[in-house]
């Protein structure tokens, strides 16, 4: 049994993995790590699905042929080489990720910014994070969260700010949930235009004009001061700006802001009380704040709040910025960023860079920030910069003005990916492709949302020729003439290096600190427990004996970070980072909303669902992950549907001035009148025409550089399908003749939605080019030619080799009963298999509910009219809901449903 990290949110939980003597992978929640206490959610449960070799980059390769390690490493280092010779560090890019692991984040970062002498290096943090970081800085004096995970389980109110928990960081939401039904009392507001799954169990639901945020917690701090309610002895005694932002608060009138925030005055005021009124106050806040023009602002609006009330520091209260990847917050402690440096030390400050530079013995340092990501990508697209190394990450897809990015990346001269995958939209434009190793089979550590450092451990060989990426990085440093300062053996050396720097001269002056480690030795590093920072080599002595490689403390994983007076949270002594110790309020007015017009007349809102993440490299591997969403979707609300003649189960074209793309329609009152929300992950891979950051803006915050993906003015047409069409398979296809299509993984093979502009002229033909020439294989056909109805059923020695069904309307077939056919290895009816419908004795489950168990809602329903009228009791019954919980606001969803149809 291996104690490992989930490679998935910023949640950071902690993992038992365990290969058995047949090579089999078993995984489960570690109930002793304190982040998720043995809680997994569905992607995490899943882990043990996703690390086959299908798709996977096994070997170096040098255009399309493969290369030897030498041989590719060396030409990488001799076009970077070249280029910075001949036009000088700018012309260099490096764009990393935050699936990296900390210790291949600072190697990319120091050779960068230490030893090609550019700050030419961002990450895919900065479309999900780089506002809180820029907030923080602001208000603080330095990226610090203040409190801890426990804080939400002590707090009396949690409001939830742009973050819809329950689907992206469900062990969190698990944890709230828990804390709510042993107190009652206690309170949940969500502030997101969608009624989320989140909102379920919210005692407030304010569905938000999109970026009305700022104006909302303006408004709040004017209601704040208006009414009496400020801490005026915290304020006086630890906080500067007060006056100049109450000021800019006040020039909304109450009725002003009700109009920016869509939201009624009576609405404003219900928040307001239960805010001013609730002392323990913890605000969790995440991609709906930070992916905005006015992210930071937003983010300052929040913190503003807390200050003004001093709420910060203390148990149960603070504001919360909880992350979207796995180490986005290791990526901030190495400078990640391309406006920082390692150790939480600023490129814009002289004494820093000179001490990084002294620390490294580096021959220059980063004079200025590089290119933030969208920069960064114009400057790929307008020749400035003319090599260009992508890590771990797939810009193609995720970042916005995603087609220009693409031509961009095709047309660089000199294209490096180092990925887990053969087969990225991103990948297929480098010159040099470099196999990496994945979770599974790294070694290293990565950082949480709540400061806590973790270890991955590998627990396989890496496949074939793949390699870690810090070995990557360091053998083309060597190569570039740095050999010394990159002659590392192990993940573990330089860990120490990054903890030593940590506290190299640091007075207290940076919060970051994890100077206890700087001398850590392999043993010590192997046993490591799970830490919050900081951890300063003077409060803490960790002891490097091979033979004790921690105390006693330790190895009853007390060695938690805490500081000299046991404190687990910052700011409880009032003193901040900035040069008096004092905390800025900083004075935020809402900026202008991008607003529609005829052409474009609704807001795209762009995100995650339950069950995918990013642009599912990983959990597209995983067939239980694909059965809740199966295919790119838009959500729109029914009125807005209706106004555009869109049906629902239609395909809807979805157009910007950006670009465009194609996604079934799935109407909803739960979003918000003017609204449209699509999931981000989608690609080339798995849909036609799906990529959603094609038509997002390359806009950003002023300040953070943080894109803005989530108020793209667009507009939503129908799209003129004259044919549907659903398939399963037993092997992927290949080439796919159709207007709109999205694959999925599914148990035995994989499942297919299909539309067509136009009819086939031969519906045979199409179907036996997709279905497969098998010469063994019994083709049968059923054909109505009038009604527009297809349906062909591949049989191979009895068994379902593949289905398609065609019409001229969306498809009623029972697509999981199909789902579950071509997994099973029994001869089935053949009639019922072209029907598409179970025969007598048999049942379909529905659409799956609960990913965890594979539980579908004609199960839910079925146990609702047995008498089953609560969320435990179906669990008792179906195990639906047991396992992460994600699913059980959907299970009340058609409780309610059923309740409401008996009264009927």
């Amino acid at each position: 049994m291996v104690k490992t990290t989930c490679p998935y949110c910023g949640v950071g939980c902690g993992v038992l993995a365990e290969v058995g003597a047949d090579g089999s992978v078993s995984v489960r929640g570690d109930p002793n790590h304190p982040a998720n206490f043995g809680r997994l959610c569905s992607k995490g449960s899943a882990l043990a699905e996703t690390i086959g070799l299908e798709g996977r980059l096994l070997h170096p390769e040098i255009g399309a042929r493969g290369a030897s390690w030498d041989e590719a490493l060396d030409l990488v280092a001799q076009r970077f080489s070249t280029v910075l010779a001949e036009h000088g560090p700018e012309s260099v890019a490096f764009y990393v990720s935050g699936q990296l692991l900390t210790e291949d984040y600072y190697l990319a970062n120091k050779l960068m910014k230490g030893f090609i002498g550019t700050a030419n290096i961002d990450t895919n943090s900065r479309l999900c994070m780089a506002s809180s970081v820029a907030g923080h800085r602001r208000a603080f004096g330095a990226d610090i969260v203040p409190g801890t995970y426990e804080d939400l389980e002590l707090a009396d109110l949690v409001v939830l700010v742009g973050s819809n928990l329950a689907w992206c960081h469900p062990v969190l939401y698990q944890r709230i949930v828990a804390a709510k039904e042993k107190r009652p009392e206690m309170k949940l507001v969500v502030i997101d235009p969608r009624r989320t799954m989140t909102s379920d169990i919210a005692d407030l639901h304010l569905a938000i004009r999109p970026d009305g945020d700022v104006a909302l917690f303006a408004g709040l701090l004017a209601w704040l001061a208006r009414s009496g309610l400020l801490d005026r002895d915290f304020i006086a005694a630890h906080t500067s700006g007060l006056e100049d932002a109450r000021a800019a608060a006040e020039e909304l009138s109450p009725a002003d802001t009700a109009a920016v925030t869509g939201l009624t005055e009576a609405e404003l005021r219900a928040f307001y009380e239960l805010f001013a009124h609730t002392e323990r106050t913890v605000t969790v806040f995440s991609q709906g704040v930070n992916q905005s023009i006015s992210g930071t602002d937003k983010v300052n609006a929040i913190i503003n709040c807390h200050l003004a009330t001093g709420r910060i520091g203390r148990p149960g209260m603070g504001p919360f910025s909880v992350t979207g990847q796995p180490n986005a917050m290791g990526g901030r402690e190495v400078g990640g960023l391309a406006n920082m440096l390692a150790a939480h030390m600023e490129i814009g400050n002289g004494a820093h860079r000179e001490r990084v530079q002294r620390f490294w013995n580096a021959p220059t340092i980063a004079a200025r920030p590089g290119l933030k990501a969208v920069d960064m990508f114009r400057a790929v697209a307008d020749g400035r910069i003319k090599a260009l190394w992508i890590m771990a990450t797939n810009p193609v897809d995720s970042m916005p003005d995603a087609d220009r990015v693409r031509e961009a990346i095709a047309a660089c001269p000199f294209v490096v990916v180092s990925d887990i995958s053969a087969e990225t939209d991103t990948i297929r434009h480098a010159h040099v492709k470099l196999p990496a190793a994945g979770w599974g089979e790294k070694d290293g550590t990565v950082t949480n949302s709540e400061r806590r450092i973790s270890r991955q451990r590998p627990f396989l060989d890496a496949p074939g020729e793949a390699r870690p990426d810090w070995w990557i990085i360091c053998e083309v440093a060597k190569r570039m003439g740095f050999r010394a300062a990159f002659a590392y053996a192990s993940a573990a050396e330089i860990f120490a290096e990054h903890a030593a720097l940590s506290g190299f001269e640091n007075d207290g002056e940076r919060g970051f600190d994890i100077g206890a480690y700087g001398g850590i030795n392999e043993a010590s590093y192997e046993e490591m427990e799970p830490f919050q920072w900081p951890v300063r080599a003077d409060e803490i002595e960790v002891a490097l004996s091979p033979d004790t490689p921690f105390s006693a403390a330790a190895r009853r994983g007390e060695m938690s970070g805490r500081t000299k007076g046991g404190a687990l949270r910052f700011f409880a002594d009032g003193r901040f980072f900035t040069a008096d110790h004092k905390a800025r309020f900083i004075a935020v007015r809402p900026t202008p909303q991008r607003e529609t017009d005829a052409e474009f007349p609704l807001i795209l809102n762009t995100g995650r669902v339950r069950d995918h993440w990013h642009t599912m490299t990983r959990t597209g591997k995983s067939p239980r992950l694909s059965q809740h969403s199966a295919e790119p979707f838009v959500e729109l609300n029914p009125e807005d549907a209706a106004r555009f003649g869109i049906g629902d189960a239609d395909i809807v074209r979805l157009a910007s001035r950006h670009g465009e793309m194609l996604a079934r329609a799935l109407l909803t009152e739960r979003q918000r009148r003017g609204s449209a929300f699509v999931p981000m992950h989608w690609t080339d891979e798995f849909s036609a025409r799906a990529r959603v950051d094609a038509l997002v803006a390359p806009v950003t915050d002023p300040i953070s550089g943080q894109p803005a993906s989530k108020t793209m003015p667009v507009r939503a047409e129908r799209f003129a399908a004259r044919m549907f069409g659903f398939a399963v398979l037993r092997a992927k296809p290949g080439l796919i003749d159709a207007d709109y299509w999205g694959l999925a993984r599914c148990r035995g093979g994989w499942r297919l939605e299909l539309a067509w502009a136009a009819e086939h002229e031969d519906w045979q033909v199409f179907a036996r080019s997709l279905l497969g020439n098998e010469p063994t294989a019994d083709l049968l056909a059923y054909h109505d030619a009038a009604n527009g109805r297809h349906r062909f059923v591949s049989i191979t020695c009895g068994r379902l080799a593949g289905a398609l069904y065609l019409a001229r309307a969306p498809l009623a077939v029972f697509r999981n009963w199909l789902v579950e056919q071509l997994a099973d290895d029994q001869a089935h009816s053949r009639l019922a298999l072209l029907a598409g419908r179970p025969g007598k004795g048999q049942a379909d489950h529905g659409a799956i509910v609960c990913s965890c168990f594979g539980v579908g809602a004609s199960q839910i329903a079925a146990a609702v009219g047995d008498g089953c009228a609560t969320v435990e009791a179906i669990g008792a019954t179906l195990q639906a809901g047991t396992n992460c919980g994600s699913c059980c606001a959907e299970i009340n969803t058609i409780i309610a449903a059923n309740r409401l149809a008996a009264a009927e």
